[in-house]
């Protein structure tokens, strides 16, 4: 059975992500780090919203696609240059999600649709946008924070936390106390929302 355009343009995204050069171990196993990622994306989105429309599934999957491509050390190593390098991905995440779906025969309207939901627009207001939002935060909670915890004091996670809740809906603040954290963890969070 030949693919629909939805799994094709999947396929490619991970074919993209696939070329990553930094890699990710887990169980043993090492992992393009940003195909994993991706792989997180839509398993975390799923979970949370199972009813996810083909716009937003792709948007999860697409998010850091070809990440890698632009360093961090490309900007000033401050709060600007930081917040530019996030800016520019996003853009770059969008083109090439949009550069794919036109490739596999997705209509103007639908890649609009996809590019709109990746560069987070209406955030709070678009319920599209803030489910991607939700489903970053409990991918980094889920699978990234335990590890990030480690390296950084207290008071810097507790800091990130709070940024992080207040990107966070109800629902995906209701998810993320559903984790399984560690118990040092969990009452960094806990402070972190008190």
């Amino acid at each position: 059975m030949k693919p629909t355009r939805f799994e094709t343009a999947i396929a490619l995204i991970d074919k993209a992500n696939s070329e990553d050069i930094n890699t990710y171990e887990v169980a043993g196993m090492s992992y393009p780090k940003e195909l994993l990622y991706s792989q997180r994306m839509t398993r975390k989105l799923l979970q949370f919203e199972p009813n996810a429309s083909k716009a937003l599934q792709i948007a999860a999957r697409a998010q850091h696609i070809c990440r890698w491509k632009i360093g961090r050390d490309e900007y000033p190593m401050d709060r600007v240059g930081y917040l530019k390098w996030r800016e520019t991905l996003k853009k770059m995440h969008a083109d090439l999600t949009v550069d794919i779906l036109i490739q596999v025969g997705f209509d103007e309207q639908f890649c609009d649709r996809v590019k709109a939901i990746i560069l987070k627009k209406l955030i709070k207001k678009n319920e599209e946008s803030q489910t991607l939002e939700d489903t970053i935060c409990l991918v980094f909670l889920d699978y990234y924070f335990e590890e990030f915890a480690a390296k950084h004091s207290d008071e810097k996670i507790i800091d990130i936390l709070k940024k992080t809740w207040v990107k966070m809906s109800d629902k995906g603040h209701e998810a993320a106390l559903g984790l399984p954290f560690s118990e040092k963890s969990l009452a960094l969070v806990k402070q972190a929302i008190s």
